[in-house]
């Protein structure tokens, strides 16, 4: 392809390449190995394969996009929109051409392989004690001799059973109380917001009130809903978030704020729009309408927050990364649009700091560092990852710019997590060759009968690799040899397995040959070294906590989030992604901001308990910590240039390391802006 080559980039998979003017977007999607459905070969009739064109100045791709860089409406597109309407702003992927450089979001319900939001509620002892409570009771009739109004009776019979006094409501409740009370022959189900104030009435008995507890990751969106008096999560959804058609990682959708004025209002539209599918379908699950949730808490960090909010984010793209409040924020469900009870609050956790948000309160708040005297890490494994080092004694957080790489974007066969992806890899050290295992199967692949149980399943084969599987083919590639030590993959070896190929001046190690219809699966020397990036930033920040609180160990690691959740422990020590620590005290915390979500949806004493929790916590920005550069250099060698990792080496027989000219080299070396910019 030439250079002078329209540019397309396609979002949420990162993939981009050059195609001649002309070329149908279906067609370009497929060469990358791109996910788009499509049953009707491409003739416009099943609709399946519908996009979007995310419009603006994308700095990180260097393109500004319109959307009249695709080809106008044709023939194909009327006829099918003569029968079955598109969405706004949708066009079919295989009657649309490329005609300048664009960026195509390719919405989750046009891709073949739907995500797997592996953010599932996690069991949790949780001390119940909900702001809203139902009460149920029998009302005094109205008569002649008695001219108060029903609403006074009301109250009246609420502090006669309940004792619940200096009660108040509003004109939503007016509205409903008069049919409600007629409906239910007197006797109604009040539910009664902290004891003091009426937020909605029904008629007869109602035994169940709802809440929400909702995470809103940057590339993921979970809601859990739950009964407020039993605490038990009835249901749960997730779905990937919008607004990854205007960037991957944090601080390309802050450029693309600064690039396009009123971005943030499109960003933040879509996020609520997401929220409210996220509220009918759990609603759904569970038998209800989305205006029978009184309630709901969010987590998210900072940009996510702010996002939520309908807050510009721009002042957290650089220093001092000022957050427009720290402070927990408590608001009515319809000032953020959100399409649940007309009366329900929301309550948002607060804040650590520019770059430590919501979510690690969250996380905080289910895993309580603060009680124990060990000294436990916490780490929020995301595109930007939020660290949490300490004790009851004290507390420090910062935040590292991991980026994408680990969820599967910027890798050459990288994938977000759906069935066909690899998650788990083993490379024989003798033979070099490898056997994996995909999501959606049980089987390995050197199994009998992973083939068909693969095409069985409804996969239409293996598709690419997710993050789980990118640490664990990097880390078994390094144990077997084929990565060294400064992250390079070793070219001798192609004499021992041709799997090991030559690509220009470095070298490829092939997972997965080609087939008909799908290029062959390869972790590439840039693949190496976008996981290098990342866990290098997330190890320096861990190192800079380390040396502030004067520790050279750690007692207990939790990693969080949804990829933390899937990776094996050994292998992110192994690659050198945290310090090194008895691995029976590594564990995954699940979820667990979504579970902090949760603990204060269920329990309002919790609310006060990290609204001061995290006034405590000592905040490190790691952008302004000239140590941390170090660090990161330091952290770029696998699993480390100088760490013994003694711990790991008592259960996993590391290679022997040598000093090549790349290591040597490192040590003056300083990152690049881009290996060290936070996200």
């Amino acid at each position: 392809m030439s250079k002078k080559d329209p540019l397309v980039v396609f979002t949420p998979s990162g993939r981009r390449g050059r195609f001649p003017v002309g070329t149908p977007v279906l067609q370009a999607a497929r060469s990358l190995g791109v996910d788009i459905d499509s049953v009707c070969g491409g003739r416009g009739i099943c609709g399946r394969c519908q996009v979007l064109v995310s419009e603006g100045e994308f700095s990180k791709h260097g393109l500004v996009s319109k959307e009249e860089n695709l080809s106008a409406v044709g023939q194909v597109e009327i006829d099918y929109c003569a029968t079955q309407a598109l969405a706004e702003g949708r066009r079919l992927s295989c009657a649309a051409k490329v005609q300048g450089d664009v960026v195509i979001d390719v919405p989750p319900d046009s891709q073949v392989h739907k995500q797997v939001v592996r953010k599932e509620a996690e069991a949790h002892d949780v001390h119940l004690d909900p702001l809203i409570r139902l009460h149920y009771v029998e009302v005094q009739q109205p008569d002649m001799h008695d001219p108060s109004g029903d609403l006074r009776r009301l109250e009246d019979a609420l502090e006669f059973e309940w004792r619940l006094t200096d009660l108040a409501c509003d004109v939503i409740v007016l509205q409903q109380l008069q049919k409600a009370l007629r409906a239910g022959d007197w006797k109604v189900t009040v539910a009664v917001h902290a004891g003091k104030q009426i937020v909605a009435v029904w008629p007869g008995f109602r035994e169940h009130a709802y809440g929400l507890a909702v995470d809103i990751g940057s590339t993921t969106i979970a809601a859990h809903l739950c009964h407020l008096a039993s605490g038990e999560v009835v249901a749960s959804a997730g779905l990937m978030n919008p607004q990854i058609r205007f960037g991957e990682d944090l601080m390309s959708r802050v450029s693309y704020v600064m690039m396009n004025p009123g971005g943030e209002k499109e960003m933040t539209a879509a996020v609520r729009e997401a929220l409210n599918t996220l509220a009918a379908e759990v609603a759904s699950q569970a038998g209800i309408t989305p205006q029978d949730i009184l309630e709901a808490t969010f987590v998210g960090n900072p940009i996510m927050h702010h996002l939520l909010l309908g807050i510009d984010p721009t002042e957290l793209g650089g220093a001092p990364f000022a957050l427009a409040t720290d402070r927990a924020i408590t608001l009515w469900a319809i000032e953020i649009d959100f399409a649940i009870h007309r009366n329900a609050r929301i309550y948002v956790l607060p804040c650590i700091a520019g770059h430590v948000g919501a979510d690690t309160a969250g996380v905080l708040l289910a895993e309580r560092p603060d009680l124990s005297d060990q000294m436990t890490l916490l780490v929020d494994v995301g595109t930007n990852a939020e660290i949490v080092l300490g004790n009851n004694q004290r507390l420090l957080a910062c935040s590292s710019p991991t980026g994408p790489a680990f969820e599967g974007a910027q890798i050459s066969c990288g994938q977000r997590a759906a069935p066909g992806a690899i998650e788990r890899v083993r490379v024989d050290p003798v033979t070099l060759e490898p056997r994996f295992k995909v999501i959606g199967c049980d089987l390995w692949s050197n199994e009998e009968g992973f083939a068909d149980a693969v095409m069985q399943s409804g996969m239409t084969g293996v598709t690419g690799v997710c993050g789980s599987g990118i640490i664990e083919v990097l880390a078994e590639m390094y144990l077997a040899g084929i990565i060294r030590h400064d992250g390079t993959i070793d070219g001798a070896l192609a004499a021992r397995n041709p799997r090991i190929q030559e690509d220009g001046r470095t070298f490829s190690y092939e997972l997965y040959p080609a087939t008909a219809t799908k290029p062959a699966l390869k972790i590439m020397q840039n693949d190496v070294r976008a996981i290098q990036l990342g866990k290098a930033a997330l190890y320096a920040g861990v190192r800079l906590l380390m040396e502030r609180l004067g520790i050279d160990h750690v007692d207990r690691i939790r990693l969080a989030g949804a990829f933390g959740s899937h990776i094996d422990v050994k292998y992110a020590m192994v690659l050198g992604m945290i310090p090194d620590c008895k691995l029976e005290n590594v564990s995954s915390a699940g979820n667990a901001a979504g579970t902090g979500a949760r603990i204060a949806l269920l329990d309002q004493r919790s609310r006060g308990e990290i609204e001061q929790l995290v006034r405590r916590v000592e905040k490190i920005e790691t952008a302004v910590e000239p140590r941390f550069q170090e660090f990161f250099v330091e952290a770029m060698a696998i699993p480390h240039l100088s760490a013994p990792f003694e711990q790991l080496r008592k259960v996993v027989n590391l290679p022997e390391r040598t000093l090549s000219a790349a290591d040597s080299g490192q040590r003056g070396r300083r990152p690049s802006r881009r290996e060290a910019k936070p996200q």
